[in-house]
Formats: C-alpha cells, structure tokens, sequence
C-alpha cells in the first residue's frame, strides 16, 4: 500500500483551475422514456448515427465494468490507448518544466508524445535480459517526474516485468506508474487491475486492439482512482468514443467464449511457431513471450526483412531500438500464415 501520496500536487494548475465544456448530453441525464431531443442541434431523421454518442459510454462501461470487476468512476475510455496516454501528459505534465521516465526498449508512443506536448523523457534502458533495473529508475527521478511507463508485457521484447520490481516502483516512484497492459489477455500473470485499490498512484492502460481483435474500431481503457479519472474525464473531448465504436465492443465484449478461444488458438500456434523458429539457421536467438508476437535475434535484420518482404511477408525490424540489434518482431498469425512464414524463411 502506498502512503501519503497526493495526486492534487501531480497535477497541473491550469487543469485544476479549468472549468470543462458540457455538452447538451452532459446536461440532460433522463431515463429511458422517449424523449424529443431538441437540445444538440442534430439532424432529426434517424439513420443509426443521428445523434450524439453518450460521451461517457456508460453501457460500455457497465459491461467492462462486470468483465474486469472495476467500479464505472475507475474507467476512462478513449480513442485508442494513444489518445488515453496522451490525456494523462496534458493532465499531469508541464510543459517545457517536467519530465517522465521510460524504459527502452518499449512503445514508441510514449517517447512520442513526451515530444509533442514538450516533456523530458529520461530514459532508463532495460537490462541485457530486458528486466527492469529498478535502483537506476529510482535514481532518476526528481521532484518534476510526473509518469513512469511500464508495458508489461513490453512490446518489442514480449516478456513481463516482475512484481516484485513492480512493486518496488510504485512505492518508490513519486508520481504516476501507467502500467500499459496492451497484450495483458496472453500472458499467464494477474493484470495489475487486482492490485488498484491498493496504490493510488497506478493507472493501468488496456485496449481492444490485440486479443479482441477490434484494432479497427480504435477503442483505449484507463483505469485508475476516481481521483484521476475524474481529471481525465475533464479535459478529455466531449465525444471521444463515436457511437460505431461503442456498439461493436459492446457486441464483442460480451463474446468472451470466442475471444478467450482466439487467445488458446494463438497462444499454441506461437508455442509451434517458437520451436520452427529456432531451426532456421540465420536465427541466432528467439526470445520468450507473453504477448501474441515473437522477437528473434538474426545474422542480418535488414537483409532478412527485405527478402521476407520480397516474399510478400510483413514482419517488423526492430534494430533501431536500444539492445534489439539485428531482431525481427514476429506477429502470430494463423496457422496457414505462420506455415507460410517458416516455408520462406527456409527458402533463403
């Protein structure tokens, strides 16, 4: 349990001061009688999409709320992670003074928005192993760090933090530690999500992208304090989450039995895949996962990437990023995919 923490100096003044828009499906909250909404300035004739979107998806909610068992005031949905990640910059950090603190190798987006909206990004590079070193994080925050982000499992490297070092961070760390779950549904370790009410400095970012299989639809899930969602529920758009949207991850969220037979399908086709991997002789190393991708260690990442292109097979070259030289990240596909993948990779 952390103590004595409090959020209200983490966050910027001008969030604190501000009085945020209300829409017109802000300031009527009826029933559901039938009402003749002459309120938004909408086109009258129904179509499916006439009206505005209910902007704080609380149907949604609901049902995210029975699958993750997390109270509705403890969830924040956007269009996409990215645009929950970058709330949390614009609620916390001031620009061109803060800073936050990542551990490459990692997701790219959090080094790009500490970019765009004019932030410090103090970066602590993973171990050779990829684990994080804790003492060197610690270290390296000041008085002005306001978010440390952890992907667990971390993408590109598929492998998990553990808890203990975990555990170390959030009561170490001065600010807000966003954990960012995106491939949280393959892995065998609890999500944080258990341990919420415990620390009031965690976030906890997931999305429908990956094991959902809804990346189209562009839908992101903070969870967090009341405290914290309720800032974020603030300065977030007034429609951020379009009706479209809502209504396909209703459908799919309520598909558990379908999705969660994705996931075992994936997750014995990447067992497979792992050891066909490890019999190509330009692969020097193959790295184990939690999440629904592969990275392997080549003789020539760049080389390899352009036959395999040539071959009309996608994979990621990840040898830009710190300790990842000369690897390719490998997305689990179906099984005539991934037979497909190893019968090239054999080919060259």
């Amino acid at each position: 349990m952390k103590d004595s923490f409090n959020m209200s100096k983490l966050l910027r003044s001008n969030v604190a001061r501000l009085d945020p828009y209300r829409s017109a499906r802000d300031e009527f909250k009826g029933g559901n009688e039938p009402m003749v909404f002459l309120d938004a300035n909408e086109n009258p004739y129904p179509n499916g999409v006439n009206r505005y979107p209910d902007p704080y998806q609380q149907d949604l909610k609901e049902v995210l709320s029975r699958l993750k068992d997390v109270h509705t005031s403890k969830i924040l949905l956007g269009n996409g992670s990215d645009e929950v990640l970058d709330l949390l910059f614009r609620a916390f950090c001031e620009p061109g003074i803060d800073n936050i603190i990542t551990v490459p190798p990692s997701y790219g987006m959090y080094k790009v928005l500490a970019g765009i909206n004019d932030i410090e990004n103090r970066e602590v590079f993973l171990s050779p192993n990829f684990e994080l070193r804790v003492q060197e994080i610690v270290g390296a925050q000041d008085e002005r760090s306001k978010l440390l982000f952890l992907c667990s499992p971390n993408n590109p490297t598929g492998n998990s933090f553990s808890e203990e070092c975990i555990l170390q961070l959030l009561n170490a760390f001065n600010g807000l530690v966003v954990i960012d779950e995106a491939y949280i549904d393959f892995s065998e370790k609890e999500s944080w999500l258990k341990r919420l009410d415990q620390f009031p400095n965690l976030v906890i970012v997931q999305t429908l992208s990956k094991a959902y299989g809804l990346a189209g639809i562009r839908l992101g899930m903070c969870y967090a304090s009341e405290a914290i969602i309720a800032v974020l529920h603030k300065i977030k758009p007034p429609y951020n989450v379009n009706e479209l949207t809502q209504q396909r991850a209703m459908d799919r969220l309520l598909k558990t039995d379908e999705v969660n037979n994705e996931i075992s399908c994936l997750l014995d086709a990447k067992e497979i895949l792992y050891k066909q991997l490890l019999d190509i002789y330009f692969v020097s190393h193959v790295y184990t996962s939690d999440a629904n991708f592969i990275l392997t260690k080549v003789d020539d990442a760049s080389k390899r990437y352009e036959q395999l292109i040539k071959a009309g097979v996608v994979v990621r070259d990840r040898s830009s990023q710190p300790l990842c030289e000369n690897t390719l990240r490998i997305t689990v596909g179906t099984k005539t995919e991934n037979e497909h993948l190893i019968a090239v990779l054999k080919t060259l």
